[in-house]
């Protein structure tokens, strides 16, 4: 038996499978507890003095962390950043900036749970604000040509630095390192001019690729435009618990941290007829937003014409009203992604990246959904389909595909990097 991560249970799978591709990122173990790991990368950075050093006659500083959406265990990461920082100064003033990106602002209680009364209480924080213009600042145009605006308190500072985490990421290649800068802190008008249609389109832009990735590289001229001078980047298990530790230069730091994870993630394609995945459960599953990470997995792993089947439980819905409508009015999948591919940088919207991907994926693919009741109607409207279990989700996807069509189970399809 096998199981597939669904909301906050799991499905069984008791039948034979062709292929099964699963991450070792539960084979990463270490004997030492997340800060100490944090405090022995920070102790020899990569490619650039410690943290103490820099800090040394600077008279503030702007660490970007992580938002409420992020599993990044900042209580092993900012400890160690900010002690570091007062040993090289103990003037300097520290300003913690929570890069939510395109997010909605972080709360109280949220910093609180995530950093802890005391770093919560004490340290002055500022939640950054993609959606107010008086908050941000143009500083620069990026390669692509979009305009560079990023937060004022990421600008107005006489050293920036970062914490984050490095995972795979669906059309970034891998999160972390640069990530930070944009689109964490970054304006609107920045973040969609990066996840601009002919961006998205690009073969580049896929899980695990850096190399020739138009939105890595404007993500890290943004980053040098920023001049983020140190990070601090974290691997984690799947108890989110830091197995390892990277910092220094961020782009060195990042390259580092990437080289390390790749062999835990990287798994072989074995194309099937069939392919059964999950987005990991929740709350990573909640929506048809989120879900479609995980089925790039599984279009990676599939032949010409597979069916797909995603187990998510769906418990918050679509994920986005634009998201959902983009789908639902036009007139086919290829339809919607020639629209979107060919719409001019800077008259990109809000979700648009995410619906093209999808429609990318339905040009090829047969999807169906193992979910809710309640959610049969909206994924039909998407144009996807909808199964009540995966039995009956299998035994449709073998009536179009044959008794004998080949499968392959992906458990967890954000957890992968799949190799053709």
């Amino acid at each position: 038996m096998i199981s597939i991560p669904y909301g906050r249970k799991q499905l069984s799978w008791e039948q034979p499978c062709d292929g099964l591709l699963t991450s070792r990122v539960d084979e990463l173990k270490s004997e030492k507890t997340g800060r100490e790991l944090v405090e022995a990368a920070m102790g020899h950075p990569i490619g650039t003095p410690k943290l103490s050093e820099l800090a040394a006659g600077k008279k503030t500083c702007t660490i970007i962390i992580s938002d409420h959406t992020r599993p990044v265990p900042s209580r092993d990461i900012l400890p160690p950043m900010l002690r570091q920082l007062r040993e090289g100064n103990p003037e300097i003033q520290v300003t913690l900036l929570v890069a939510t990106g395109f997010h909605r602002p972080t709360t109280t209680a949220e910093l609180e749970a995530k950093l802890g009364q005391e770093i919560a209480g004490r340290e002055k924080i500022v939640v950054h604000d993609a959606f107010d213009p008086t908050s941000n600042v143009q500083i620069g145009i990026l390669p692509s040509g979009a305009p560079l605006v990023i937060d004022r308190a990421a600008v107005e500072t006489e050293l920036l630095i970062s914490e984050g985490f490095i995972e795979p990421h669906f059309f970034a290649g891998f999160s972390g390192g640069r990530k930070s800068v944009l689109p964490g802190v970054c304006d609107k008008t920045t973040v969609l001019g990066n996840h601009c249609g002919q961006f998205i389109a690009s073969p580049c832009a896929r899980t695990g690729v850096l190399e020739g990735n138009p939105l890595h590289i404007d993500m890290v001229a943004a980053a040098e435009m920023a001049k983020l001078a140190f990070i601090v980047n974290v691997v984690i298990d799947e108890e989110k618990k830091t197995v390892a530790a990277f910092a220094g230069d961020f782009r060195k730091a990042h390259e580092a941290g990437v080289a390390f994870l790749r062999p835990y993630c990287e798994v072989k394609a074995i194309p099937a007829d069939i392919v059964i995945t999950s987005n990991g459960g929740a709350p990573l599953d909640q929506n048809i937003y989120q879900s479609v990470k995980g089925l790039t997995a599984a279009e990676a792993s599939a032949k010409e014409g597979a069916v797909l089947i995603m187990c998510a439980e769906l418990a918050d819905g679509t994920g986005g009203e634009g998201f959902y409508t983009s789908l639902r009015d036009c007139e086919s999948p290829a339809a919607h992604f020639a629209r979107c591919a060919a719409t001019p940088q800077g008259e990109t919207i809000p979700d648009q990246w995410e619906s093209q991907i999808l429609a990318r994926i339905l040009m090829k693919h047969r999807v169906i959904f193992v979910s809710r009741p309640e959610m049969e109607t909206t994924l039909r409207e998407m144009k996807l389909d909808y199964a009540p279990d995966l039995n009956t989700a299998v035994q449709m996807a073998r009536q179009e595909k044959g008794q004998n069509a080949t499968v392959t189970l992906i458990p967890n399809g954000i957890s992968v990097v799949v190799q053709p």
